[in-house]
């Protein structure tokens, strides 16, 4: 889609702000792209843009989101940019007032997060040390899935950790998370054990790259345009992990190993707040989800294995 230079001016000046005051992801950043273009294409269509639409052009585009079928999901997604952009006019004096302010979106639905077992856990480390082309492969793919698994790192997260956060055999690691929010998250010893015997073959190997090439400060180095390991490399990884562990790919993706984290921890009796802190999440209402996760497996337990449970 070809956007005006004023839509286009818009958005840019907006995105760039977001990246300077608020350190946006750059994921979080293409996404706002893509909602504030789609926007704009609906404007445009009608007639209108960014510096003229009313709040009856904003409820329009809601109503044509849920015509083509979007979820409720991606329509609040889609509602949040708007109203964001708006808010930013408004403070710079773009507009003279915010048409998006009393907008109200879809709820979103509560689903409860698929997770892993912690046998299908261990199935996929164990893997994890077989699974690769070369030695320094197969240890790269055991540190990966042993920091994703001890942690609970977003994939983000976890790829893009710097080599820095991993020097002196460290209990902890110093996370950057979401906004720039840095927090602390403890290594289990197979974790440091793995992470101190990939930092080795990876030191060595960014040691002896020929000049000018310089050593990558990624502690997962690529030679891709990030610099670092992809999240859509680490995700094609670990399904190949994943059959490679005899588990159905379809189950296995790195958001799942984090929701195993919380789970399995939650399960054998850790304390919700500390769960929220080790996650990042800004809210516990968040971290709550988890447990539902564990009533259902517990009601699950009491009507198949309790001695008076009714037999069908």
């Amino acid at each position: 889609m070809t956007l005006s230079g004023e839509a286009a001016r818009w958005i840019s000046t907006f995105l760039d702000a977001q990246a300077a005051e608020l350190d946006a992801a750059q994921n979080t950043l293409l996404a706002y792209g893509r909602d504030l273009k789609d926007f704009a294409g609906f404007l445009e269509a009608r007639g209108s843009d960014f510096a003229t639409a009313r709040r009856a052009d904003i409820e329009a585009y809601l109503v044509s989101c849920e015509a083509e079928g979007l979820a409720a999901a991606t329509r609040a997604r889609r509602l949040s940019a708007v109203k964001q952009l708006y808010r930013f006019a408004y403070e710079e004096g773009w507009r003279a007032d915010n048409p998006a302010l009393r907008i109200t979106g879809p709820a979103k639905a509560r689903r409860l997060p698929g997770t892993l077992s912690e046998a299908e856990v261990e199935a996929l480390l164990a893997a994890a040390t077989r699974h690769g082309r070369s030695p320094t492969d197969r240890l790269r793919n055991t540190c990966l899935m042993e920091l994703l698994y001890a942690t609970g790192m977003r994939v983000s997260e976890l790829v893009g950790l710097p080599a820095s956060a991993a020097r002196g055999d460290p209990r902890m690691l110093l996370v950057r998370g979401k906004g720039g929010k840095e927090r602390l998250v403890p290594l289990s010893e197979p974790a440091r054990a793995a992470l101190a015997a990939w930092l080795t073959v990876r030191d060595d190997a960014e040691a002896a790259k020929p000049p000018p090439q310089k050593p990558s400060p990624y502690l997962f180095p690529s030679r891709g345009k990030a610099g670092h390991l992809t999240r859509h490399r680490f995700h094609g990884l670990i399904k190949e992990i994943a059959v490679a562990a005899g588990v159905s790919p379809e189950t296995v993706t790195p958001h799942r190993l984090r929701h195993a984290f919380a789970t399995h921890l939650l399960a054998h009796g850790a304390d919700l707040r500390a769960i929220q802190t080790l996650l990042g999440h800004a809210d516990v209402s968040t971290t709550e989800i988890y447990t539902h996760v564990l009533e259902e497996r517990l009601r699950e337990l009491v009507l198949t294995r309790h001695p008076l449970a009714k037999k069908t």
